[in-house]
């Protein structure tokens, strides 16, 4: 499955739990867990949600689509 977003490496570089989130979020921990392994995404809305919660930019949480030049 494709990379889409960057979720679980930002609360790993936080020391934040999948669980941790889904407390702040008030949202199912399953939900959280598919987010992480990219099964399925968060919307717009609880994107920007979670990038409140994590002090973060939404782009922090993207996987970038641009290739970088060398």
């Amino acid at each position: 499955m494709k990379q889409i977003n960057r979720l679980k490496v930002v609360l790993a570089e936080q020391n934040k739990t999948g669980k941790w989130l889904a407390e702040v979020l008030s949202k199912n921990e399953a939900t959280v867990s598919r987010w992480c392994t990219n099964e399925m995404q968060p919307s717009l809305e609880t994107l920007v949600k979670i990038a409140n919660a994590l002090d973060v930019d939404v782009k922090e949480l993207l996987v970038s689509t641009k290739k970088k030049e060398n």
